[in-house]
């Protein structure tokens, strides 16, 4: 499977299957998101009490993203199912990235290193989500901390290096949409970080003060933390507007 420019229509033989890829940035990030929006909703409207409670029992108005997706059913079950679906079409998308970075050589030294510990780091940040999903904190919650850690760690780190291998090769990139995706990166993972270490100090604060509310606030950084990660990789729909991913049969006469 190949990014490729859009093809004639004489190039088409032999396609077995071929999907834009905007169609498939807006799938890796549409599941998640119609997961999470649904997850929330549904614990809100129908398990207030249960998702909203917390240790030291003051006032709280919003469900930590933890007690939304596994506390309860179904939204266990939906976000389960939604990260599932996305979670080989990203795989996919990884390995188009490594391929765009191979494709543009920079002259700087630590470039193939780079390329590839935000490929390391994608898959981490995948699999930390598919073991934070899969294991709920209500069923092992110092597995599901770990897992967490995983996830954060990678995605932030992937983050940054990508903004850093997309510096790297920007005298590449020549169309408008890859000089907005760039800029977009870079302001993503900025708010995506300082809003991370923001929501840090209001979780340690509420452990460590039980103050009325304050909890609320962390629930909604975490919300934000997680649409800013989603909207990151949605920058795909600029880097790959005019690819599409193919698969192929071999050419006649020809096996492998």
């Amino acid at each position: 499977m190949l990014p490729v420019a859009l093809p004639s229509e004489r190039e088409r033989d032999g396609a077995l299957l071929r999907v834009r890829f905007t169609t498939l940035a807006a799938w890796t990030v549409g599941c998640p998101l119609g997961g999470f929006l649904f997850c929330v909703a549904w614990a809100l409207l129908f398990h207030f009490a249960d998702a909203t409670a917390t240790h030291c029992r003051v006032p709280n108005y919003l469900p930590s993203l933890s007690a939304a997706i596994g506390a309860a059913t179904p939204e266990r079950y939906v976000w389960r199912l939604c990260i599932a679906l996305q979670s080989a079409p990203r795989l996919l998308v990884a390995a188009a990235y490594w391929r765009h970075y191979r494709a543009f050589p920079s002259p700087h030294r630590l470039y193939p290193r780079l390329c590839r510990a935000t490929l390391g780091l994608g898959l981490g940040e995948n699999l930390g989500l598919l073991l934070l999903t899969y294991v709920s904190s209500a069923e092992n919650h110092a597995f599901h901390q770990h897992a967490f850690r995983l996830f954060i760690v990678s995605a932030l780190g992937h983050m940054f290096l990508t903004c850093l291998l997309w510096g790297m090769t920007k005298k590449y990139a020549i169309t408008p949409e890859e000089h907005k995706s760039y800029k977009w990166k870079w302001w993503l993972f900025i708010f995506n970080l300082v809003t991370f270490l923001v929501a840090v100090c209001f979780y340690y604060r509420h452990n460590w003060y039980c103050e009325a509310g304050v909890y609320t606030v962390f629930a909604f950084l975490e919300y934000l933390v997680v649409l800013s990660n989603m909207a990151f990789h949605m920058t795909a729909w600029w880097d790959f507007g005019n690819k599409e991913l193919v698969i192929c049969s071999p050419p006649e006469g020809k096996h492998f």
